[in-house]
């Protein structure tokens, strides 16, 4: 087995970081652009969508021309993070209303296709015993780096948003550069070919594979539109009890960079118990927290925070977990699409979680907007459930 030095994982961790904190920009500064650019209230639902929406295209001109198997993922990653970096600060300079935000936060997810997924590519082309934990911190990264902007404005309110938005893109081309001088691709990589129609169906043949990808789409329904609207669910409780103050964006960076304690012990636990073990677990938790999630707006504050960083937690601590299960029973040559269209279809089911959360918020139904969550984790558990005996498929 090939010797992994000791820099790989870090600087991949770091780089994960640097070009995922890209991802939730502006919503971390939507207040500011409100005002500024005069955008209606259900924007938040527009902006986040639009962010997804350019993911999903980007992850399925990928997979489509076999982008990630073809080339060196370490150069695709660097062109990315550079690429999301400019179309991230050309808000500064361009933006001038809600049509010209959405677009360009199109463009950033577009090059986020190039960042996250192909990041876990880089760490799978590294590491074949112990790549479920390796994953959980990749994916401990991208939840800190999403968490990161809403850090940004909590702890530099006075600072204006431009500064929070060109903070972030300097950020991911640094980690873009990283990437790009000091990791080689690894020896596990499989160099693919040109894309070919049956690789979808050769990719979905593998029935643990199915039930993984399964696994992991009822998790996405939650997740995204969870880390979207957590702030409006704090502003709600805030408004509910005249008496609380709470820094929202301070309680919105630890709710959602909690998330990387439930990806890195689970992928820690996985070395002993398994991926699908550790899915399952934090499946069946956050289902529980979207379930009691109407009484969460009448329970004491100390409460109210407790349960809500614990769902935090273990909202997205599956994901790395189902990505190692899906690269573990993809076909060899076709790691790295298998990753990317995974993510694709995924990304995809947001959309609809997200806008249905804010159809329900602007209609006046906070209480029990994040009830509507439930059927994702109860899915996720019903195909993950087969996959608790791994070794059936081995």
């Amino acid at each position: 087995m090939a010797q992994v030095p000791p820099r790989i994982l870090p600087i991949i961790i770091f780089s994960q970081f640097a070009g995922t904190s890209l991802w939730f920009a502006g919503n971390a500064v939507l207040s500011d652009l409100q005002l500024q650019l005069s955008l209606p209230t259900e924007s938040i639902g527009y902006i986040t969508t639009s962010v997804q929406i350019g993911f999903i295209l980007g992850t399925l001109t990928f997979a489509f021309f076999a982008i990630a198997d073809r080339f060196p993922p370490n150069k695709i990653f660097f062109i990315c993070s550079a690429l999301g970096a400019l179309s991230n600060s050309m808000i500064f300079f361009f933006a001038d209303g809600l049509l010209s935000l959405v677009l360009l936060r199109f463009m950033t997810g577009f090059f986020l296709a190039g960042i996250y997924p192909v990041g876990m590519q880089l760490a799978a082309s590294w590491y074949k015993k112990g790549l479920g934990e390796a994953m959980g911190y990749l994916v401990g990264a991208l939840v800190v780096g999403t968490a990161f902007p809403h850090l940004l404005k909590s702890i530099g309110s006075s600072l204006p948003w431009e500064s929070i938005m060109l903070s972030v893109s300097i950020l991911s081309g640094i980690g873009g550069l990283s990437v790009l001088f000091f990791i080689p691709v690894g020896p596990y990589h499989k160099k693919g070919g040109a894309f070919h129609p049956l690789s979808f169906i050769r990719i979905f043949r593998s029935k643990p594979l199915r039930l993984a990808a399964l696994g992991y789409f009822g998790h996405m329904w939650e997740l995204y539109a969870f880390w979207a609207f957590v702030p409006i669910f704090i502003q709600t409780y805030t408004a509910s009890q005249p008496i609380t103050n709470l820094n929202i964006p301070l309680w919105a960076f630890i709710i959602i960079g909690a998330g990387s304690l439930g990806c890195i012990f689970g992928g820690v636990i996985s070395k002993a118990k398994g991926s699908a073990r550790v899915a399952f677990a934090q499946l069946l938790i956050s289902g529980t927290c979207c379930l009691i999630s109407p009484i969460l707006l009448k329970m004491p504050i100390s409460v109210f925070l407790i349960i809500l960083v614990i769902w935090g937690v273990v909202v997205v601590g599956d994901s790395p977990q189902f990505s190692t299960l899906v690269a573990r029973y993809a076909p060899p040559q076709l790691v790295g699409t298998s990753l990317t269209m995974v993510n694709s279809i995924g990304f995809f089911i947001t959309i609809f979680s997200i806008q249905s959360i804010s159809y329900l918020i602007s209609s006046g139904h906070q209480d029990f907007a994040f009830i509507f969550l439930l059927p994702g984790p109860v899915l996720g558990l019903i195909y993950t459930y087969p996959l608790l005996k791994e070794s059936a498929f081995a």
